[in-house]
């Protein structure tokens, strides 16, 4: 495969009009679109404000726009045939690289030699350790109540607060993303919350949080106990209207997106109302199932944020399932009966190989041929199913499987916002206020998220229930990252962090210092012009550098000067560090080289 000239299809966004599609760029046809569903708020007091940096708004397209050039039917491409075997390949920087892009968020130099340096399985193993529970999102500004620099998390619910609550709780989450470690969760809590979906919209910041927070809890922990847990969580419960579904008046909204959502997904229409995994008279009788259950909605419940159940809301009857779980009865078992219904949902093999599919396109590739389907969806599904819904043991197969490495899938998955963004301040090791200022420390990770946010995903409000387009739209799937929209205000944001050494607002920053960046490289590697482009190069470059870019990359740092005149200015400008000019000179052709090498496609890719 000529990889590079696949991959420079993709520079076309940038001189290509895009085609505007409404909202969340779903078929128009259907009435009943997942993909067209948000969740319902009850009608609620108004917070007192919005985001606090209103100044730093901008006003966003209110349509997503497709690249042109984006898929218009899905790829019928040749891959390969290789499957959930174990890899048996070499194993040095490049996979390690590979392994730690796909599970992280922009893995640093330091991150990426040290697990080349380990082994494979060792490196998975780390990185399917939980990480430690984080504190919560602090009072990280003047007019938020509570005790500054302290945790709001246990504080009585107020709504003059929750405007400046709200937003401590998306850039506490952004902060924990740019501070990560080698570990999964991160990754895994973003895809929960891109699976069982809420928005903080629902406006109770303690509600979000502890809804958060349980995505973090059983990241790596068990998908049926994790669909459990969703199912009367006090943020789920308002999102998908579940506090309004009693006996009287039955609503199924969460019934309907817990079958083709959460777990079954909608098989083909085989008769009226039969989607093969359920049927519309299921989603009815899943939905009487689920009355009865409330919330505190101003507040949270004490007993793990979860929801109170009201017996005399609750429907009592017998509920009568389909054919499709194989005829069964589900009588009045009160507060435990949705435990018998999703007994019976996971009974069935779709779950299972739902959710796989899922991890596959988040983790691989969104095109999930036919020898894809057979050796590697099916046996991660019945890996899955095996292990009682254990989710780690499928993402270890998966990380140490011939197919994850195999030269088809690597570089070959269009960064999101968060993976762009996020990844570039810690390539660069940018440097933000420290823990001892909070207020500075939040607004800087609020200007990642808000970065992120203008390339249309902001964490913390998936725009449908269904989740973010990319992971769900076909054929288009990810390519919708790029459009003639959103690669300029990426290159925008990049450029602007390395030619100004930073962002500055308000009296405070984030910093980067690319001459830092280099000195912490071993001295022989700093000084060396073709060992120094060359580790930049693999550090940013999705896949092992093309050595014909190399000299590209040697004039972006030296112009037409010879290679040792590096080495000249270089040790130079050591000798001499407090001299401005030679830290300029130096500084300058860093930059040069920095701008060349975030600019080059394969930047974007993963």
């Amino acid at each position: 495969m000529k990889r590079r000239d696949f991959l420079r299809k993709h520079t076309a966004v940038l001189s290509t009009p895009s085609a505007a599609i409404t909202g969340s760029l779903a078929s128009p046809q259907s009435t009943d679109d997942p993909t067209k569903r948000k969740g319902k708020t009850s009608p609620s007091k108004p917070t007192s404000s919005s985001y606090p940096p209103t100044d730093k708004e901008t006003s966003l397209p209110s349509q997503e726009l497709a690249p042109a050039f984006a898929n218009q039917i899905m790829p019928a491409i040749a891959r390969t045939a290789a499957g959930l075997e174990p890899y048996t390949g070499s194993w040095g920087y490049a996979q390690a690289a590979h392994l730690l892009r796909r599970c992280m968020f922009g893995p640093t130099r330091t991150e990426i030699e040290t697990a080349a340096a380990s082994s494979m399985n060792a490196v998975v193993a780390q990185l399917l350790t939980p990480a430690p529970t984080p504190i919560g999102p602090l009072n990280a500004h003047p007019n938020s109540g509570g005790e500054f620099g302290k945790p709001w998390t246990n504080e009585p619910f107020n709504w003059d607060y929750n405007g400046y609550r709200n937003y401590s709780l998306v850039t506490w989450w952004t902060g924990l993303l740019l501070n990560q470690g080698v570990s999964l969760t991160e990754k895994m809590t973003l895809f929960w919350h891109n699976h069982f979906v809420t928005s903080t919209t629902i406006y109770s910041p303690h509600m979000s949080y502890n809804y958060q927070r349980k995505l973090r809890k059983h990241a790596l922990g068990n998908f049926k106990t994790l669909a459990e847990v969703m199912t009367i969580d006090e943020a789920m419960l308002v999102y998908l209207n579940g506090f309004q579904n009693e006996v009287k008046g039955p609503n199924e909204n969460y019934a309907r997106e817990l079958l083709e959502l959460f777990t079954l997904g909608k098989g083909p229409l085989i008769g009226p109302g039969n989607y093969t995994h359920y049927t519309e008279d299921d989603v009815k009788a899943a939905a009487k199932v689920l009355t009865g259950w409330y919330t505190w909605y101003q507040g949270v419940n004490p007993d793990d944020g979860k929801g109170i159940f009201h017996p005399e809301r609750h429907d009592t009857s017998t509920k009568q399932f389909s054919a499709a779980f194989q005829n069964r009865k589900i009588t009045n078992t009160g507060n435990r009966e949705y435990l018998d219904l999703l007994n019976m949902i996971f009974a069935q093999a779709s779950p299972a190989t739902f959710l796989c599919r899922k991890l596959y396109r988040w983790f691989v590739y969104y095109v999930i041929d036919e020898a894809a389907e057979q050796n590697v969806i099916q046996p991660m599904a019945k890996l899955l199913r095996d292990n009682n819904y254990e989710v780690a043991p499928v993402l270890k197969a998966l990380f140490s499987s011939a197919h994850f490495y195999d030269i088809v899938n690597v570089g070959c998955l269009i960064k999101s916002p968060l993976e762009h963004n996020v990844g570039l301040f810690r390539q660069l090791e940018a440097v933000f206020p420290p823990a001892s200022q909070p207020s500075n420390r939040y607004w800087m990770w609020e200007l990642v998220n808000w970065h992120s946010k203008s390339t249309y995903q902001e964490i913390g409000f998936p725009p449908v229930v269904a989740g973010w387009p990319a992971y769900y739209q076909a054929p288009q799937f990810n390519e919708l990252w790029a459009s003639s929209v959103t690669m300029p205000l990426r290159k925008e944001a990049r450029r602007s962090l390395i030619q100004d050494q930073g962002y500055y607002w308000q009296n405070t920053s984030v910093n980067i210092n690319l001459i830092a960046l280099i000195q912490r490289l071993p001295a022989e590697v700093a000084r060396d012009v073709n060992q120094l482009v060359t580790t930049f190069a693999r550090l940013l470059i999705s896949d092992e550098p093309n050595p014909a870019r190399i000299p590209v990359y040697k004039e972006a740092l030296l112009g037409n000067l010879p290679d040792f005149e590096w080495k000249l200015q270089w040790n130079d400008f050591l000798a001499n560090p407090t001299d401005n000019n030679k830290r300029e000179a130096v500084l300058g052709k860093l930059k040069n080289l920095f701008h060349t090498l975030t600019d080059e496609v394969e930047f974007q890719l993963l």
